[in-house]
């Protein structure tokens, strides 16, 4: 196998085949990248036998041919190289050595043989449809802080994509929760999705598919099984096998019947969290929202550490209300408006408390309160 490559589009490449190896592992095979020359292209594809990425780029095929390396070790050669260099990788499989030239760099990397290489079972997708990029980024981006990292509760380790009804129309939906917040995030349905099983997409794909979703005007090809989900793009494909679980009926805790309503500037309230939180012991970072006509007062009583006080105008025309919460918690929720105000919706001071976005209801976050 003998072929050139850009820079540029190899360190893209295998940037995004080498995150998803497993740094410690006792497969050696693992720890490689699949490196395959045909045509006009060049392929890389890892796997952590959960997850594997495809990613495709035009490349100078001289001889076909196929070879597995070190993906962080290729990485961080090609990272090292410098910009707009023409890389040549050439594989000499009778010594097991993978040659990498650049300008005056030479490396010669020890290599496994392609037929070890573990490739995904290609599987059969009840559905097939296309979301735009934007559309795919905001549910994931805007419901995976909730996942949870208790491994005993393995089916809340990934976010639930399914499809629901929302005010009579059906939608696609992502909902993640850790049993202490939980988001919920709607978009139109895509065409063709409305058998789509309902599946959980763990926490590590998640990550590894925010990579796929920067390009704005990118249309995401999404086609789903009851034990695989796969999102390709033109140049890649990165499919993972989903969590073996039932997610649990997460209608039950959203609160319905919260009436006390507190409107306030998203990123003001954020800042005035960050700050009086500063003084709270880290392990329970509780803070204290005094509700009064108009005014919330955030409040801070650490005993070891110190107290802190702030004040914030509201638009709130209830009774009085005392509520306690996780300072980490509701930063995280604060951080997810993109729209100016966010909307609090309180029962008691022991009930679970909605937040949304002035009156978008197509992402729904719920908090649990604390005793402070």
């Amino acid at each position: 196998m003998k072929f050139s490559i850009e820079r540029a589009a190899l360190l893209k490449a295998v940037s995004q085949a080498q995150s998803v190896v497993e740094r410690r592992n006792t497969i050696p095979i693992l720890a490689n990248v699949l490196i395959e020359a045909e045509g006009s292209d060049a392929s890389f594809r890892a796997t952590d036998l959960d997850i594997e990425v495809v990613d495709k780029a035009a490349a100078q095929v001289e001889r076909a041919g196929a070879t597995t390396v070190s993906a962080t070790t290729l990485h961080e050669i090609v990272r090292k190289l410098p910009d707009g260099a023409l890389i040549s990788l050439t594989s000499d499989s009778a010594a097991g050595r993978l040659t990498v030239e650049a300008g005056r760099s030479n490396f010669s990397l020890a290599t496994l043989p392609r037929e070890d290489f573990p490739v995904m079972a290609t599987s059969e997708y009840q559905s097939n449809f296309k979301a735009p990029a934007p559309v795919l980024r905001r549910l994931f981006d805007k419901s995976k802080f909730a996942i949870s990292t208790e491994e005993t509760r393995y089916y809340l380790n990934g976010v639930y994509m399914h499809i629901s009804d929302s005010e009579g129309s059906k939608v696609l939906r992502c909902v993640a929760t850790d049993g202490h917040r939980l988001a919920r995030i709607d978009a139109p349905m895509p065409e063709g999705a409305a058998e789509m099983p309902g599946v959980i997409v763990p926490r590590k794909t998640v990550g590894e598919l925010r990579k796929l979703l920067d390009d704005d005007d990118m249309e995401i090809a999404v086609s789903v099984s009851e034990t695989k989900i796969r999102f390709a793009t033109p140049d890649i494909t990165l499919t993972s096998k989903v969590i073996d679980g039932t997610f649990p009926d997460y209608t039950r805790v959203i609160p319905q019947g919260n009436t006390r309503k507190m409107e306030v500037d998203a990123s003001d309230f954020a800042r005035a969290v960050d700050r009086v939180a500063t003084v709270s012991s880290e392990r329970s970072r509780a803070v204290k929202l005094q509700l009064d006509e108009d005014r919330l007062v955030l409040s801070v009583n650490a005993p070891d550490s110190g107290a802190a006080e702030e004040e914030l105008v509201v638009a709130y025309a209830d009774e009085r209300l005392e509520i306690g919460f996780n300072a980490k918690y509701l930063l995280e929720i604060a951080s997810q408006v993109d729209r100016e105000n966010a909307v609090f919706l309180f029962n008691s001071s022991g009930d679970p408390t909605l937040m949304r976005e002035g009156n978008d209801m197509s992402a729904v976050y719920v908090v649990m309160p604390m005793r402070v």
